[in-house]
């Protein structure tokens, strides 16, 4: 399975702000490179958190897909099944999947079934990632982009599974402690995630980084 990491944040690494509400960081051009992104993968992925705060279609424009592509299928990584049954990554333009825990409350997964989303149940209380994707797998996903937000990013370059990373970096400072950062969750405080830096270019206002991870001897 091939991760990409894809996400816009502020120069100062934030994805939005202290009231998690969504900023405009990219231009069209920006817009035209994710999209291109989009149409090479066969899965889309989010947390719960974006959903909830942003309520993302996850879709790529009809008029924009090549003869003969499906939308990538949208996926939702949600320990507790908190996924609004009105959320429109659930609506049936696409196929949709949300990776739940198994002590997740069952009536919220029956509720998420009922919209015709595949729900994926997981031991534990919480997703961890590697496990998700290796069930995402099983449904003939092979190419995934994570979009967001921050703490599923980080728990995907946690667990080792991220082969590339995109970031868009636009020139504008959000600021906040608080506000969502491009790799939120525990933290790394020894040992941190180290990428080469592959390219760099100008893209609308701002600049495009390609990295990838560091190989340890």
């Amino acid at each position: 399975m091939h991760v990409l990491v894809n996400a816009a944040m502020s120069v100062d690494g934030k994805l939005s702000t202290i009231e998690r509400r969504q900023v405009r960081l990219s231009g069209e051009g920006d817009f035209d490179r994710v999209e291109a992104i989009r149409i090479g993968v066969d899965a889309i992925v989010v947390g719960v958190g974006t959903v909830l705060a942003d309520d993302p279609g996850l879709l790529v424009p009809e008029a924009s897909l090549p003869v003969g592509t499906a939308q990538p299928t949208r996926v939702v990584f949600d320990s507790s099944a908190r996924t609004p049954p009105d959320a429109a990554v659930l609506d049936d333009r696409a196929a949709s999947v949300v990776v739940c825990a198994a002590s997740a409350p069952a009536t919220r997964i029956e509720t998420i079934r009922t919209t015709g989303a595949t729900v994926i149940e997981l031991p534990g209380e919480h997703v961890q990632v590697r496990p998700a994707l290796e069930a995402l797998a099983h449904e003939q996903i092979d190419r995934v982009l994570v979009e967001g937000g921050g703490e599923v990013i980080f728990s995907a370059i946690e667990a080792g599974v991220v082969d590339a990373l995109s970031v868009y970096i636009a020139p504008v400072v959000i600021g906040g402690a608080a506000a969502p950062t491009l790799a939120d969750g525990a933290g790394f405080t020894e040992t941190f995630a180290e990428f080469s830096l592959e390219s760099v270019h100008r893209l609308d206002a701002g600049v495009v980084l390609y990295l990838t991870p560091q190989q340890n001897d």
